[in-house]
């Protein structure tokens, strides 16, 4: 995708898109929401309180609504930074699918970080919300404070590597693209869940509501088509920055994970072999953990901040 010049700046700011009463109702009072224009594309994004900022990233087929609890367990102590990914969430949906790569989503929350002028960062990251992130910071190391990943990859898979049933399917031509037309991936996000009774009803619904229309679900299939399923993927050496960027970090490192993952579970192994020192919180919870172990997590962003204000 080509950059945007800066002058596209100075196009109309949007304003968010109005939640229906119901929605808006989950979210933690005191959210304020905005629109980010990050080269051409808006983000949008939700606040909660004052301070020392922390970026809570998201990854695929969600938004920042996953985070709703984890924010509710650290209001009034920290800025809370939730972005939407851009073709997810509240945030621009473009309709083409070859602009979902690990590069651009990097460069657009790196310009997210640089537009909200987000230093002394903790940066949270989960599923792609993890190697965005760290894309993202790449060439931002003096913003950022202390890392937590939650569920995530880092880096590059290792040598030998197999996709998974779930990423060997999202490449089979017309069946993938007629299943995740119908939005079956949100439909079924529970089942990737420990407690598989943690995302139904009206938070099921809650999750499905901003790709309610078929033509805004181009991005959880390109998303998944972004994971590398061979040593030439273009993916591949993004992953090898991300893992550079995390293992440059001088500072506090910890991970908070989902065991009863069936997509990422056992990616923890390696996690703790690449960080020795990072301290590990290991749940019974699924791929989607915050919505299981947000106690956990507000718990490891203490943690961290207090941390980076020892050290």
């Amino acid at each position: 995708m080509p950059s945007v010049t800066a002058s596209s700046h100075a196009r109309r700011v949007a304003a968010p898109p109005e939640l229906p009463a119901w929605l808006e109702a989950m979210f933690p009072d005191g959210m304020r929401r905005r629109m980010v224009d990050v080269d051409g594309v808006d983000v949008h994004v939700a606040e909660w309180g004052r301070g020392q900022p922390v970026l809570l990233l998201h990854g695929n087929p969600s938004w920042g609504f996953l985070y709703r609890k984890v924010v509710a367990a650290l209001r009034g102590e920290l800025r809370l930074v939730v972005p939407d990914l851009v073709g997810l969430g509240l945030s621009d949906k473009p309709r083409d699918p070859s602009i979902h790569t690990l590069v651009n989503h990097g460069r657009w929350i790196g310009n997210l970080i640089d537009r909200l002028d987000l230093d002394d960062l903790i940066f949270v990251g989960q599923d792609w919300g993890g190697p965005i992130g760290l894309a993202a910071l790449e060439h931002r190391a003096a913003r950022l404070r202390g890392i937590v990943l939650l569920n995530t990859v880092v880096g590059p898979p290792r040598p030998g590597f197999k996709p998974t049933a779930f990423h060997r399917f999202a490449r089979l031509p017309v069946v993938s693209d007629v299943a995740f037309r119908l939005g079956l991936v949100e439909k079924a996000m529970t089942l990737a869940q420990g407690d598989k009774t943690s995302i139904l009803g009206r938070v099921a619904a809650a999750y499905r509501w901003p790709l309610r229309h078929v033509a805004d679900r181009i991005a959880p299939l390109a998303m998944a088509r972004m994971v590398p399923d061979s040593p030439a993927h273009p993916s591949i050496a993004a992953l090898e920055v991300c893992q550079q960027t995390l293992l440059g970090f001088n500072g506090p490192v910890a991970i908070v994970w989902g065991d009863r993952d069936p997509v990422l579970g056992t990616v923890v192994r390696h996690l703790e072999r690449l960080l020795p020192h990072a301290p590990v919180t290991h749940t019974r919870a699924g791929h989607f953990l915050q919505e299981e172990v947000p106690g956990p997590i507000a718990a490891a962003i203490r943690h961290v901040v207090a941390r980076g204000k020892a050290n």
